[in-house]
């Protein structure tokens, strides 16, 4: 059996919110930056819906592929030690928390045009049974941005 979390093995991750650079919790994201472009910028594959999410106005992408959006973010090639960090943050243990799962995303150039080829990444998805239509704030979007950044508050 392979020893659980190998200091060396990173994974992929794609982030959509408060985890991208020069946002709010990007200091839990310590990964290194994948950018197969000049933008950097990845997309996923598929459409999914992104709020903004209740008084907090926390980015929620929803677990709803093939509605909303083709949404914009940054892969990260991250450690162990960092996803465990990423998973504490976003309470994937709590009943109430995000989901981990795989989806596929794609780098983008500048015109907005695929580029490359499709890669294969972790995102913090939320259930849609989680979200309370009275709750959402603004969306769906195609892009969290620092606009929607200055309107989040981190949980206190």
């Amino acid at each position: 059996m392979k020893p659980h979390g190998n200091a060396l093995e990173t994974k992929l991750v794609f982030v959509f919110g408060t985890l991208k650079q020069g946002f709010p919790n990007f200091a839990t994201n310590r990964g290194r930056r994948v950018s197969e472009t000049e933008s950097g910028r990845y997309r996923t594959q598929l459409r999914y819906p992104l709020y903004l999410v209740g008084p907090r106005h926390s980015p929620w992408m929803l677990d709803t592929p093939g509605q909303g959006a083709q949404v914009l973010g940054e892969l990260y090639a991250v450690s162990a030690e960092v996803l465990a960090d990423m998973d504490r943050l976003e309470r994937v243990q709590a009943p109430d928390g995000y989901v981990r799962q795989h989806i596929v995303v794609e780098p983008v150039a500048d015109d907005g045009s695929a580029c490359g080829p499709a890669r294969e990444a972790f995102v913090y998805l939320k259930r849609a049974e989680q979200l309370d239509p009275a709750e959402i704030r603004l969306g769906p979007l195609a892009e969290y941005q620092a606009a929607h950044a200055a309107l989040y508050r981190p949980r206190a």
